[in-house]
């Protein structure tokens, strides 16, 4: 498969990330204006995620995020990456995202993961039941029907429910993974699979990616595989800028390596003197950025979509000065030659 430049599709991963020296609620209101700002630029998705107790990463209800991006756009698709199942009760995700849809018909992406989005004891506020997650496959295959309108089978006690608003159309559910698990999951009850290259820095992508293909079984909804990739990226004017802006989260990533999690500070703050062991660990994640001027970056998610065989990459951008998140996205949308509103 040549993934090529005019090919190769750009979609947006946004956290609404809490920085320093402004209220959190500015994130989410920042999530919003980026949104349609990305659909202005010509980007395929735009997907929200979902923390729970996170200093860091403040949006914890996708859902309601999703709704006010609903109102906001007419295009892109929009989506959760994603909604951490395990918390909640698949009828009742089934049915705000199928108002989601009679929102915005036909621009809805449900992506659901297993993993809590918080800490232990987070979680636990959030379902009383530890071993919630054990029954992920079968929620999922549950979410599944009450999206699509089919009928769960006889002797099932969901038999006979269904989710409404019923439609023409409905969303598209999608599994989220950073591991083989999601990956078989997602190749078994036929669903597209996204890998969360940036949780890793790509470790396990390529086998994660490779199994999802070779065990795929085609689905009611998708015939064959469909995958992409969430990776983190940077683009500036100059090098020099884009690492610059890039020391922002260089320190986040530091520190919360130390269990010091909180927002991101401003890059001339940002810098500190690191230790010997902190210096390498630094070195070791410029030497897999994708940061730099937007023909660096560009060429570096073309190389890496096609050693993935994938013709979407789902970019995430963090940076302190949410101008500068907008002017990486602006420029990366020029490199790729996509197709922004006039």
């Amino acid at each position: 498969m040549n993934t090529s430049l005019s090919r190769l599709r750009l979609s947006v991963l946004d956290q609404s990330v809490a920085v320093a020296g402004r209220g959190q609620d500015e994130a989410i209101r920042q999530t919003l204006a980026l949104a349609q700002h990305a659909e202005a630029l010509g980007y395929d998705r735009f997907w929200v995620s979902e923390h729970h107790s996170h200093p860091s990463i403040v949006g914890t209800a996708p859902e309601v995020l999703m709704a006010a991006i609903a109102a906001r756009t007419q295009r892109i698709r929009i989506g959760s990456a994603g909604v951490m199942l395990p918390h909640y009760a698949p009828l009742k995700v089934a049915e705000q995202f199928r108002v989601l849809d009679a929102l915005a018909p036909g621009r809805i992406d449900l992506g659901v993961g297993r993993a809590p989005g918080s800490d232990g004891r987070t979680a636990q506020l959030l379902n009383a039941d530890r071993h919630a997650s054990d029954n992920f496959p079968q929620q999922v295959m549950e979410l599944q029907a009450w999206v699509t309108g089919q009928p769960l089978p006889a002797g099932h006690p969901g038999h006979n429910v269904f989710a409404y608003p019923a439609a023409e159309t409905s969303p598209d559910v999608w599994m989220l993974g950073s591991s083989d698990y999601g990956a078989q999951l997602a190749a078994h009850l036929g669903l597209p699979y996204a890998f969360a290259w940036f949780i890793t820095d790509g470790q396990g992508a390529e086998h994660a990616l490779r199994l999802y293909r070779e065990t795929f079984r085609p689905s009611e909804r998708l015939a064959k595989p469909q995958a992409t990739v969430c990776v983190w990226a940077l683009a500036a004017d100059t090098d020099e800028e884009a690492w610059r802006l890039f020391e922002s989260r260089a320190r986040w990533r530091m520190d919360r390596n130390l269990g010091r999690i909180g927002p991101m500070l401003p890059p001339e703050v940002a810098v500190r003197d690191y230790s010997v062991s902190e210096q390498l660990a630094l070195a070791q994640m410029k030497d897999n950025a994708l940061v730099g001027t937007a023909s660096v970056v560009a060429e570096k998610l073309r190389d890496l979509a096609e050693r993935l065989q994938v013709e979407e990459v789902v970019v995430i951008t963090w940076t302190h000065d949410p101008q500068a998140q907008r002017h990486s996205y602006e420029l990366l949308a020029q490199a790729f030659a996509l197709k922004s509103e006039s």
